[in-house]
C-alpha cells in the first residue's frame, strides 16, 4: 500500500509539498500539482479519509445501537436516522 513519502519520491518533491498539494493549502505551481497528481494516480495512491478524519478528532460517523432489527419499529427509526 502506497503511501505519502512513495507520492514524494515518485513526484521527486518533499512530503509537505504533497500534504500542501493534497490539502489544497499554500502556494503550489500547477506543474507540481500535476507531477504530484500524476504520481498518485501511478503508483495507486488513494488517501485515507479515515485516518484522516481521526486525526482531526472528527469522523462524521453515527453509532446506533439496537436491541433487534427486525422489529419494525428500530427498523424504521433507523431508516429515518
Amino acid at each position: 500500500m502506497a503511501n505519502i513519502k512513495d507520492v514524494a519520491k515518485e513526484a521527486g518533491v518533499s512530503v509537505t509539498t504533497v500534504s500542501r498539494v493534497m490539502n489544497d493549502r499554500g502556494y503550489i505551481s500547477e506543474k507540481t500539482r500535476k507531477r504530484v497528481y500524476d504520481a498518485m494516480e501511478k503508483i495507486g495512491y488513494h488517501p485515507n479519509e479515515l485516518a484522516k478524519n481521526f486525526f482531526r478528532q472528527k469522523t462524521n460517523i453515527i453509532g446506533l445501537i439496537l436491541p433487534d432489527i427486525s422489529i419494525s419499529f428500530y427498523a424504521e427509526e433507523t431508516k429515518y436516522i
